[in-house]
């Protein structure tokens, strides 16, 4: 049923989709394999999330610390990670420096493959040197992601470690129900940013309810979702990313939209096909809890 909400909701965009339960690493849905398992894209302002931690784990900045970019002209990380502010993270970047940049995107799992023994998986890139300053150097490496390539997987993994409190799982995709039966949760490690993340998640909600990805609630408004997304283009083709996480009645489910075409290819789209997942999925009555039946002392259910 996830599989068949993803396809509905992806239509006839060129892009991927992935559900996954970020209390195990298991992927519940991986629609269009070849895009998902490709060497990725610019991260475009999904790389925000990666920034964010790095400044709140080194002490920088606070959700509600303002931070001043010029003049009168102040925010603070809440408003930031709403409205996806390029200038505010460039200044981040620049005072976390490069060196710290790129510890904490390797250490939240960019520049390495996210799954574990997943057929056909690629390897998005972390550069080892700054992009020069005329390009736009660390700040712009921390707003958009310039000269960094990320799969849809690797985001899918730090959402879900944003999601389950720190755990930085394998991902993994069973597909059959042997697999399904056999399956072990597996932890590449686990990362100290559980006091963190209500610092983050505040405005990774806040982009749901009125900032970046406000199109999200067009579709779906039952329980809330958070998340960041992202939009750039690289020598005209377009790319449009959503990482999101939600507490549904079912439990946690982390999802990674991205879309890669042209025009209408931008980052609220993503979420806004992303609120069609939801929507698709409440329809069908996934999130009711249904009872359990004990039989001749068999335990079964329904899904």
């Amino acid at each position: 049923m996830v599989r068949a909400a993803a396809i509905e909701a992806l239509g006839n965009m060129n892009g991927t989709a992935i559900a996954i339960d970020p209390s195990t690493g298991r992927i519940l849905a991986m629609v269009n394999q070849k895009l998902a398992l490709s060497r990725g894209a610019e991260p475009c302002s999904t790389i925000k999330l990666t920034v964010a931690l790095a400044a709140l784990e080194e002490g920088i900045v606070r959700k509600d610390t303002e931070v001043n970019l010029g003049g009168h002209y102040h925010l603070t990380m809440t408003e930031a990670l709403a409205h996806s502010n390029n200038l505010y993270f460039e200044t981040l970047g620049r005072q976390l420096g490069f060196e710290r940049v790129k510890h904490y995107a390797n250490e939240f799992g960019l520049g390495e493959l996210a799954g574990y023994h997943i057929q056909g998986e690629q390897l998005g890139t972390y550069p080892d040197e700054v992009l020069p300053a005329s390009l736009g150097g660390v700040g712009r490496m921390c707003s958009f992601g310039e000269s960094v390539s990320m799969t849809p997987l690797q985001l899918g993994a730090l959402v879900s470690a944003i999601a389950n409190g720190g755990t930085l799982y394998y991902l993994q995709h069973p597909e059959s129900a042997i697999d399904v039966a056999a399956f072990q949760p597996k932890v590449k490690r686990v990362l100290d940013i559980a006091p963190l993340i209500p610092e983050i998640s505040v405005g990774m909600q806040g982009a749901v309810q009125y900032g970046t990805a406000r199109s999200l609630r067009a579709n779906f408004s039952q329980f809330p979702v958070m998340g960041k997304t992202g939009t750039c283009s690289n020598n005209g083709t377009r790319f449009g990313w959503f990482g999101s996480f939600a507490d549904t009645p079912k439990g946690q489910i982390v999802t990674v939209f991205f879309l890669e075409g042209g025009r209408p290819t931008f980052g609220p789209k993503a979420a806004e096909l992303t609120g069609e997942f939801y929507r698709a999925l409440w329809d069908k009555d996934y999130f009711l809890q249904k009872p359990v039946m004990e039989t001749s002392g068999v335990v079964g259910g329904t899904k």
